[in-house]
């Protein structure tokens, strides 16, 4: 990598971020971390409209209107990029973060929650397939804190009215040293399974930047990854099961990955490169299917690198591909209805030369189209700041508008402290153009249904700070609620909360106002709305 020459300091700060790069994010987030960024482009995605709002019956007179798509964070726990803020808090002092990052992600009228809960071979939960996790515990030899910090997290989600969606990283089992085991068997806790399976563990890179991996290779220890993440579906109320990019590693120069042995016990005849690539296919399709088994309502969704492979079939980009590189044929997931989403990280700018924003968005609406599978962007929040296109704080509203035409039904932002740090306010930016109001779910088609009756609103008050409490009356069983209030001509949705919590309208305009109610289902299918009800004054 060719970079130019700068004071020593600068090139201390940037070895230390390319090194920190590397043993979190991988080479394919560092690769796009370091592009060089092209002239501004205004180009939009040619031949689509914007969505329409959904309509879902009337108030009164007037057509009820509410914005349908996923508005998540990625809240990643790895080296404690976001939560914890360092390793070996106290309880009391872990669940005050975690509050704070959930109030953060409804203030931002987000409606799902990312939360990283086994980055590394470990847990974030008491499991008898892995270890507690050192980002939590700040300790390597798997010592319990005590308590259970998922059922708190979904818990504390919920109240809020946020999907509470689980991210694993399946194959990785531990991080680099010196905070994390690397390859050294001797700092892996004593019920590490890689401890007692040599036959499952695979080190690579060489180098101080090795670690352990469980081989996808080895259908024993494949697997056992699924049980390990299924005993978090099967223990708590989660959302949605949710992977990123890291399957096979992002490629080493002058490395290849060291699985010969279960490519000679298991290859059968193909090339390594297909046989791998059927090995992670094996893997998303097993756990689709047996989330399913287990948990109908439960999705499954994978945030992949942005390409898959370049020309031809593949998108207009000379970029690293995720079908070559790691093994990933997330086209072939689409095709097979193996997700329930798919969340591709576009983490370039509109107009770069390599991979345009504005030419790889259109490649995945017509990947997913007729599919089935949903379509949310991953939008690199993270990125902001950088030279180049980048210190544009209108990049990101930008990309999303782009979103918008192209019928995207939503976005994961990478990551919540980039929400918070809200750089050059380009979060106050897309926020205020985008997530202006509240917005339900998506529905999906393959989850139960069971929309609940209409509830009614049977009086109001207004409270000291101006917002307007509703009393209500529920009319059948509903996991969440959906206020709507009239205007100049529709009903537009101004709040949206968790059954049993209380129905508030924050800021009502003054004098007369009509509002009307309705509930929704785990899958956010809409039952019908309450008959009006007005209040005066």
């Amino acid at each position: 990598m060719n970079l130019p020459r700068k004071p020593p300091v600068q090139v201390a700060l940037l070895l230390a971020v390319v090194l920190f790069a590397v043993a979190v994010l991988g080479v394919g987030l560092l690769r796009a971390a370091l592009f060089e960024p092209a002239a501004v482009s205004t180009t939009a995605v040619p031949g689509v409209a914007a969505p329409a709002p959904t309509a879902t019956g009337k108030c009164g007179e007037q057509p009820v209107r509410a914005a349908r798509e996923l508005r998540g964070m990625w809240l990643t726990t790895v080296y404690n990029i976001d939560f914890p803020s360092k390793p070996g808090l106290s309880q009391a002092q872990v669940r005050d973060e975690y509050l704070k990052w959930a109030d953060l992600a409804v203030a931002q009228r987000h409606n799902a929650i990312f939360v990283h809960v086994r980055p590394s071979g470990d847990a974030f939960w008491p499991s008898k397939y892995a270890p507690w996790s050192n980002w939590l515990t700040g300790r390597l030899d798997g010592t319990d804190p005590g308590w259970d910090p998922m059922a708190f997290m979904v818990e504390e989600a919920h109240k809020r009215n946020l999907e509470f969606h689980a991210w694993f990283n399946p194959y990785r089992g531990t991080q680099p040293a010196p905070t994390g085991a690397g390859a050294d068997l001797t700092k892996l806790a004593p019920n590490h399974p890689l401890r007692s399976h040599p036959e499952w563990r695979i080190a690579y890179p060489t180098g101080k930047t090795g670690r352990l991996y469980f081989d996808p290779g080895n259908p024993e220890a494949r697997r056992f990854v699924e049980d390990a993440m299924l005993e978090a579906v099967q223990k708590y109320d989660v959302d949605g099961v949710h992977f990123d990019d890291f399957f096979y590693p992002y490629p080493e120069k002058g490395e290849d990955f060291p699985d010969q042995a279960s490519y000679a016990k298991h290859g059968a005849g193909r090339s390594r490169a297909d046989w791998r690539r059927e090995n992670v296919n094996t893997l998303v399709r097993e756990m689709h299917q047996r989330i399913q088994q287990v948990k109908p309502w439960v999705k499954f969704g994978i945030s992949p690198f942005g390409i898959w492979r370049n020309g031809g079939e593949g998108s207009d980009t000379k970029g690293l591909e995720s079908y070559s590189a790691i093994y990933a044929d997330t086209r072939r997931w689409v095709r097979e209805r193996w997700l329930d989403y798919i969340v591709p990280q576009l983490y370039w700018t509109i107009g770069f030369e390599k991979a345009d924003y504005a030419k790889v968005l259109p490649w995945w609406t017509r990947t997913v189209k007729d599919s089935g599978v949903q379509l949310y962007i991953g939008m690199a929040d993270y990125r902001v700041g950088e030279k180049g296109d980048w210190s544009d704080p209108a990049q990101l509203d930008r990309q999303m508008r782009l979103n918008d035409e192209a019928g995207v039904q939503g976005q994961v932002h990478f990551s919540a402290k980039q929400i918070r740090a809200d750089r050059l306010g380009s979060v106050t930016r897309y926020r205020a153009a985008h997530y202006a109001s509240p917005a339900l779910l998506p529905r999906m088609a393959r989850l139960p249904a069971a929309p609940p009756a209409a509830p009614r609103i049977t009086g109001a008050s207004r409270a000291a700070d101006g917002s307007l409490s509703l009393r209500t009356a529920a009319g059948g069983r509903a996991t969440s609620w959906a206020l709507y209030r009239t205007g100049k001509s529709t009903a537009d949705l101004v709040a949206t909360g968790r059954s049993g919590a209380p129905v508030i309208d924050p800021k009502p305009p003054t004098g007369p106002v009509t509002y009307c109610l309705s509930g929704l289902d785990r899958s956010a299918n809409e039952g019908p709305v309450s008959a009006p009800f007005t209040l005066a004054s």
